[in-house]
């Protein structure tokens, strides 16, 4: 797709001079970043908004962006630096379903809150994770945090400190098998109550209805 390889131009080139993305990582930033994200594209609901937090270069905020052109995704970065190069990425995509705010996801609940869908990738350890992401979702609504193969032993650790959040019934998902090497892991969660933030309310998709029973 040609969107997905003129963001892998933006990440190789303005992305290493401004610092976002790791000296040693262009020649894997093709599988490693924007493919291992795009592949999160399959487990978001239809038509969905998505709050991406702490997006950092867009990711996975933008490929997911650019593989689901139904969704609507905030990219949520508190640096200025970041948020001017999303800024230009999403203007040269020309991509009209991303928009870019800058600030602490504790700072722009006003603004995007009652999100379908939270997302992050590598961002922080599940608790603190969730107290940021809990309350940009709506209840019903979805957490989707990408983190490395020892996400089932930051479920057991923080199970308690999450569900004091209002967010429970988490898994695993393994998403891009044969697509990425290794796959995506994804912790997900799904928001059940206001717990101690508040929240805007929705009505749930009838995916996550069923998955809610």
């Amino acid at each position: 797709m040609a969107s997905a390889r003129l963001y892998t131009d933006w990440l190789v080139s303005a992305g290493v001079e401004r610092g976002l993305i790791g000296p040693r990582e262009p020649d894997r930033i093709w599988s490693r970043h924007v493919l291992n994200c795009a592949v999160l594209s399959s487990v978001v609901p239809a038509d969905a908004t998505v709050v991406d937090v702490g997006s950092g270069a867009g990711l996975p905020g933008i490929p997911l962006a650019i593989a689901r052109p139904d969704v609507r995704v905030t990219l949520v970065e508190p640096l200025e630096r970041r948020t001017a190069f999303l800024d230009e990425v999403v203007a040269a995509l020309e991509l009209t379903n991303v928009r870019v705010l800058r600030g602490r996801a504790d700072e722009v609940v006003d603004r995007c809150g009652g999100a379908d869908v939270v997302t992050s990738r590598a961002v922080a350890p599940l608790a603190r994770l969730m107290t940021w992401s809990a309350p940009l979702a709506r209840i019903g609504g979805e957490i989707l945090a990408m983190k490395g193969s020892s996400a089932a032993e930051e479920i057991e650790r923080d199970r308690q400190a999450v569900a004091n959040l209002g967010v429970g019934e988490l898994s695993v998902l393994t998403v891009g098998d044969g697509v990425v090497d290794p796959p995506t892991y994804v912790i997900r969660g799904l928001v059940r109550s206001s717990g101690r933030a508040g929240r805007k309310g929705g009505k749930p998709t009838a995916k996550q209805r069923r998955t809610a029973r």
